[in-house]
């Protein structure tokens, strides 16, 4: 298991007690009642520091390599029905925006989110999950298709961004991401959108017009990463942590302001630790807010989602 920096004191504690059952096993010496003291410290020392954690713990957390991605989440969630579809029917098929069909009990629904990669070989392959402007163009295919046939569409973001390479602008990357935010404020089924992972810039926007916006605990949501903020600010990388706390990214900012409208708790530790109860928590969300938005007519629900991001941003005086 990899361990972030923070987590050091947990990785001590954790060798001590592997170490204090390995002479318990090898010897005669009775170390029930120190393996005992070790694990009530390890609980303690696990609960002191994922109840304070800072704003750029969440943003690592986020970032954990054995955290799940979208299509770990797609597999869990829709237990063998998911059929992937692929390309914009205009260049290519990006690999770093994977959408597809698959049910959630008996209902369908519309996936679409950004894939990153478990190792260099894939990550290059899904480029690192930022997708060009193809990858939003054929998630917008697949919204269109889900509205023709009156499917719900849910929307997975971890993304660092939209590409900014070269390529990806003489392709219309701006109008790609902006053609996407137009079309599902009017899209007439319901979208729900949840940040799984990393939700930066216009790269998570060009899928995260929702009529519900749901964080994981330990996600981010931000129109900058604290790095890229802290290299314009400071032009140094080295006050990522204060830009972290300045941008106001975490899941329960993100509530406060009314950006997003609900956290999904994780375990403690991160999603990682318990993957299982982690898909559980974000299946139940999932059936919760959509027995909701299936209420409403289509007329309703494009005006409530009209409004929503309307009133975003405004205060009184």
């Amino acid at each position: 298991m990899e361990y972030l920096d923070f987590e050091l004191p947990i990785k001590e504690l954790e060798d001590q007690l592997n170490k204090c059952r390995l002479i318990g096993e090898e010897s005669d010496v009775d170390v029930t009642e120190t393996c005992q003291n070790i694990e009530k410290k390890l609980k303690n020392t696990r609960k002191d520091i994922f109840k304070n954690l800072t704003a750029w713990q969440r943003v690592q957390l986020s970032r954990h390599p054995s955290r799940p991605y979208t299509l770990d989440f797609i597999k869990a969630l829709t237990k063998g029905t998911f059929m992937e579809l692929h390309g914009d029917r205009t260049v290519k098929d990006d690999k770093a925006m994977v959408g597809g069909l698959g049910k959630i009990g008996n209902q369908s629904y519309m996936f679409i989110g950004q894939q990153k990669g478990y190792n260099t070989k894939t990550r290059q392959y899904r480029n690192f999950g930022m997708a060009n402007p193809e990858g939003y163009r054929k998630a917008l295919r697949l919204m269109k298709m889900a509205e023709k046939f009156a499917i719900p569409v849910l929307t997975l973001v971890d993304t660092p961004g939209a590409y900014p390479g070269l390529e990806a602008e003489e392709r219309g990357q701006g109008e790609a991401i902006a053609r996407n935010i137009f079309e599902m404020t009017k899209l007439k089924t319901p979208i729900i959108t949840i940040i799984i992972g990393e939700g930066a810039s216009g790269g998570a926007l060009g899928i995260g017009v929702g009529d519900v916006v749901l964080m994981l605990e330990n996600s981010w949501y931000s129109v900058i990463s604290p790095e890229n903020c802290s290299s314009i600010l400071w032009r140094s990388w080295n006050y990522k942590e204060q830009a972290a706390e300045a941008l106001k990214l975490t899941a329960s900012d993100g509530k406060k302001l009314k950006v997003v409208d609900g956290i999904i708790k994780e375990p403690l530790g991160g999603a990682h630790t318990d993957r299982d109860k982690t898909y559980k928590s974000v299946e139940l969300a999932i059936k919760k807010v959509y027995s909701d938005l299936s209420k409403l007519s289509t007329e309703e629900l494009i005006k409530k989602r009209m409004d929503k991001y309307a009133n975003i941003g405004v205060f009184k005086d």
